[in-house]
């Protein structure tokens, strides 16, 4: 062994157990959204006062779990648990004996499948109501699914578990066809693509073109010589990872260098000015029609009594970025305003090269007095575009 060898070997061994680590804790949170979903379901069949909740259960429930602390449970959280354990029944083969106590009871005893058939089926022998056939697939199978009693194709668990993360199957869930979906699942597990990748095909109708395609082999081969694939990285990035782990978001997103020092010192620089601005988050997560988002700087204006925000683009400046930041605004309206604030204000800073630019949203605003004291009261855009100006310069000096 040279040194060379002892780096590469250090970096092989840190890649592997990394990916082994992200991967348990991935198996984790499927699991225990899986498990939330199954409760959730046989509640609204079998729980003793359900009728008091009806169409309000999910609603009460995401609060009550928010007052003991419990993270990810939101209302548009649990609705999605719900639906993933409705549609991917088959992780109940990867419960292992050791987890069988947290099933539901009437889990434990009936179903599709005994739990002792399902053990069988994780040690190798197939249950006898069990046939092993084809994906449908364009392509040569890698994977074989399962066809249940009923005739449906179905991906066995296991491999749902270990090749698939949760996210992957939040964006599979609402595909309402069984056979569209199972596609779409054979498919991103041959191609090992990202949740990005997967959500992008999905839109772009793969399933359909492919049906209709008179060569589908070679739209395949196109589909997935162009797809991304999904890397440690991206599952590192997961939010819903962060949650599980009570790890918070933000501190854990992957940055370039040159943003992550503009916003740190855009941070201070704001605090400094001495306007009452009082720093609230960085990276301020939300969920908006089940995306995430992240605003890069949350700050509440003692004076103005209204939220800021700040949003960064080491770019030049687009039309997009400023519909980005009114949508940031709009969320922030309907959920985090309360009663004597006013509606918040957003400013968009684009950087490239030498050239700064700042926009101001004013998010509807029509107080007049309002506007002149926001005029006031917020830092002048010449302040602003001088920070840039001045930190563009000192990191490329730092860089050369």
């Amino acid at each position: 062994m040279n040194f060379d060898l002892l780096v590469q070997s250090i970096a092989d061994v840190h890649r592997e157990m990394q990916a082994r680590a992200v991967k348990a804790v991935n198996v984790g949170l499927t699991l225990r959204n899986w498990l939330i979903g199954a409760y959730i379901s046989e509640y609204e069949l079998r729980g003793e006062d359900r009728a008091a909740y009806g169409e309000k259960l999910i609603v009460n429930l995401a609060k009550s779990l928010k007052t003991r602390g419990i993270v990810a449970c939101e209302q548009q959280r649990l609705s999605g648990y719900r639906l993933v354990y409705r549609d991917f029944p088959q992780i109940w083969e990867s419960v292992t004996p050791e987890l069988e106590s947290l099933l539901p009871n009437a889990l434990r005893t009936t179903g599709a499948e005994p739990l002792g058939e399902i053990h069988r089926t994780l040690s190798g022998e197939s249950p006898a109501d069990t046939a092993i056939v084809e994906a449908p697939s364009p392509q040569s199978t890698v994977e074989p699914i399962h066809r249940t009693a009923s005739g449906k194709l179905q991906t066995p668990g296991r491999i749902l578990l270990e090749r698939l993360s949760y996210s992957h199957l939040e964006l599979l869930a609402p595909v309402a066809h069984p056979l569209k979906r199972t596609f779409y699942e054979i498919e991103c597990i041959k191609g090992g693509w990202s949740v990005r990748e997967l959500k992008r095909q999905i839109g772009a109708l793969y399933f359909e073109r492919s049906g209709l395609s008179k060569d589908p082999e070679a739209l395949a081969r196109l589909a997935h010589d162009a797809a991304e694939t999904q890397t440690t990285a991206h599952l590192i990035r997961d939010p819903f990872i962060f949650d599980f782990l009570g790890i918070p978001a933000g501190e854990a997103l992957t940055e370039s260098v040159l943003e992550d020092a503009l916003m740190r010192h855009l941070q201070r620089f704001l605090l400094e000015l001495g306007r009452g601005f009082c720093f609230e988050a960085r990276q301020k997560r939300m969920l908006i029609g089940g995306e995430h988002f992240f605003c890069d700087l949350v700050f509440y204006h003692r004076i103005l009594k209204c939220h800021v925000l700040v949003e960064l683009k080491v770019d030049h400046f687009r039309h997009e970025h400023l519909g980005q930041l009114n949508s940031y605004l709009g969320w922030f309206r309907e959920n985090e305003m309360q009663p004597g604030d006013q509606p918040p204000v957003g400013i968009l800073l684009c950087t490239e090269q030498n050239s700064e630019l700042v926009r101001y949203a004013l998010a509807g605003l029509d107080q007049q007095l309002f506007v002149s004291r926001y005029q006031l009261e917020l830092p002048a855009t010449a302040e602003i575009e001088a920070f840039l100006k001045r930190e563009l310069e000192q990191w490329k000096e730092s860089r050369e």
